[in-house]
């Protein structure tokens, strides 16, 4: 959520704070600001979007600035709640949620200091400021100040008495720095500096950092120098930029084939290479595994859910799967013998990485990260990796980054089925045969868009949607209504179908349409006769049927065919169309693609 970008340069720096904003703007935001330093503080807000922002800074210049796009937390979207807050000639942009911050304005009000907004990071302005005096230097002031903070937070600071340098911090909240040529920078996101370098260094929780034009230098919480490797980043400029497409959710949705021939390269022609898929203690952490705890959030944790059909089918080790926000605030049974997952598609995700750090604290140390971001919060902490190599995903609503785990998911559940003895040879050579086509069978579900197109036009204008699934196509169904209501604000719900005849089929009638997802396996007899009874109440039905299915499309029947049965992999397969559909619905209705209202990339506070 939020976004900071902050600069000390030889140049102007504003147009690099911009268009890192611009590249920021993926990750949600209501209202956006800048400060710079140029013979004084001068600070410009908007409650729009970043071009109006830019509109509005086109006569400002300097080399040093800080900038950010806000998600509302603490106050309503408006230029005053803003960031940068100010306090005399100091300001701050701040990523994050401080918890004591009411204790903080309390005591910092009675001394003195005026409030004009209604967020916490005011409270860390003027926090700071009061510590300038003992401090001696920004630096200190912000290190004194940062101790007495609870909660997450990445921030940047400037003041007008030193104008030749920027302080950063981060604790609980992703910040990085980038070396470049003409400067030193620093923001949420690789993807903000691409544009000046790729020289990348990843700050750790408690660190801060003093940028100049020409060098940086970084402390630990107590003051302490330490020193943070630099990292020459993969991406490229091109990668976040939209080239043919409309929309980064569509230019995502097509990228599938490759982000899913990229994450499944390393097994090759061959077997399984256990420590080249999760590192050198793979063996070690794997190995007498008794069961599987999955700790995610949103689309994430879909495909954890569906995992835990291939865990328990395939591998025969049972699974839980824990919403990663209700999983620390509840009592539980711990068993050291635990693998727990963690999934995250940023690796900043709050809520999974407290989760995880809960369960390592409960003795719970097997842990694996499934990421689409090498250096993140979450693969650091994790005893294990699978680095997904989805490439960035710009879009809010997650595509590419959900069918790169479920790869991931389903090469770990192969993994444990064969350190556990439970899968045949010729069994477990079927299934990588079939990961290995998966990038092929994909391009072929995306050749079904014209008819997928046609379809949302029928229901864009809808007020509600069921989907309907069963087995491991449940969460599947549950995927496609998320993607629905993320996108083009439909209302939709899931069930497993079997559960219509227990409550949600008094909601069907001709203007409920009913989404289906039909696979030809075991359960399709099932899901033939839960269609019938959506039809004997008058309801629509649109359905997503393998070519073996024999369902007739009649009137009120629509049947859409996918090219291939796909087995224990169909999950894959049978997600690109409902995603294919909401993007459709969405750009009938008009509705901002890529970024939603309410809603934030990196959710990365609680």
């Amino acid at each position: 959520m939020c976004g900071i970008v902050t600069a000390v340069a030889s140049q102007d720096v504003v147009p690099v704070l911009i268009e890192g904003l611009r590249k920021l703007e993926y990750r949600g935001y209501d209202s956006a600001g800048l400060a710079v330093l140029n013979g004084g503080l001068r600070r410009v807000r908007s409650t729009g979007r970043v071009a109006e922002l830019a509109e509005a800074a086109a006569e400002v210049h300097a080399p040093v600035g800080i900038a950010h796009t806000r998600w509302a937390t603490h106050g309503a979207p408006s230029e005053r709640n803003a960031h940068p807050h100010v306090s005399g000639g100091l300001a701050v942009v701040h990523n994050g949620i401080i918890e004591n911050f009411e204790s903080i304005r309390a005591r910092l009000s009675a001394a003195g200091y005026v409030f004009e907004s209604e967020t916490d990071t005011e409270a860390i302005a003027h926090l700071i400021q009061s510590k300038l005096r003992e401090a001696g230097s920004l630096f200190e002031a912000v290190r004194l100040a940062t101790a007495e903070l609870t909660g997450a937070y990445a921030i940047g600071v400037l003041h007008e008495t030193e104008p030749e340098c920027a302080v950063v911090a981060r604790r609980g909240s992703p910040l990085l720095l980038g070396i470049g040529e003409h400067g030193v920078y620093a923001a949420s996101d690789t993807a903000a500096l691409l544009q000046v370098t790729r020289n990348i260094v990843y700050l750790e929780d408690g660190d801060i950092a003093e940028l100049t034009r020409e060098d940086v230098r970084i402390t630990d919480s107590a003051g302490q120098p330490v020193e943070r490797a630099t990292h020459v980043s993969s991406l490229s400029a091109d990668a976040v930029e939209l080239g043919i497409y409309r929309h980064y959710m569509q230019k995502e949705i097509f990228e599938q084939p490759q982000a899913l021939a990229n994450t499944l390269e390393i097994i090759g022609g061959g077997g399984l290479p256990i420590p080249q898929l999760f590192g050198a203690d793979g063996p070690a952490v794997l190995g007498g595994v008794r069961q599987v705890l999955i700790l995610a959030c949103g689309t994430s944790y879909h495909s954890g859910l569906v995992a835990r059909y291939w865990l328990e089918s395939i591998a025969g080790i049972p699974c839980t799967v824990e919403i990663a926000s209700e999983y620390r605030y509840r009592s539980s049974v711990p068993d050291p013998a635990t693998l727990v997952i963690a999934i995250s598609q940023s690796g900043e995700t709050a809520d999974t990485l407290a989760a995880l750090k809960h369960a390592t604290l409960l003795g719970m140390t097997r842990t694996l990260a499934i990421c689409n971001v090498p250096e993140s919060a979450i693969v650091r902490e994790a005893a294990l990796r699978f680095i997904t190599r989805a490439g960035p995903e710009i879009g809010v609503a997650s595509t590419k980054a959900f069918t790169t785990q479920l790869a991931a998911l389903a090469v770990l559940t192969l993994t444990l089925a064969r350190m556990s003895g439970h899968i045949a040879e010729d069994v477990e050579a079927r299934h990588l045969a079939g990961l290995r086509h998966l990038p092929v069978a994909v391009q072929k579900v995306l050749e079904l868009e014209p008819q997928i197109e046609q379809w949302a036009q029928r229901f864009a204008m809808k007020h509600h949607a069921l989907f309907l699934g069963r087995g491991r196509h449940w969460p599947i169904a549950m995927e496609g209504a998320l993607k629905l209501k993320e996108i083009s604000y439909i209302h939709a719900e899931a069930y497993a179908a079997g559960e219509l005849k227990h409550g949600p089929l008094a909601l069907v009638d001709e203007d409920m349409p009913v989404i289906a997802v039909a696979p030809a396996d075991e359960l399709l007899e099932k899901l033939k006769s839960n269609l019938q009874e959506v039809r004997a109440r008058g309801g629509e039905l649109y359905v997503f049927a393998d070519a073996g299915s024999e369902i007739p499309e009649t009137d009120g029947v629509h049947i859409l065919h996918m090219p291939e049965h796909y087995g224990m992999l169909s999950p894959v397969l049978h997600v690109i169309p409902l995603q294919l559909l909401s993007y459709h619905a969405a750009l009938v209705k008009g509705t901002d693609v890529d970024k939603p209202r309410n809603l934030a990339k990196s959710v990365t506070v609680e």
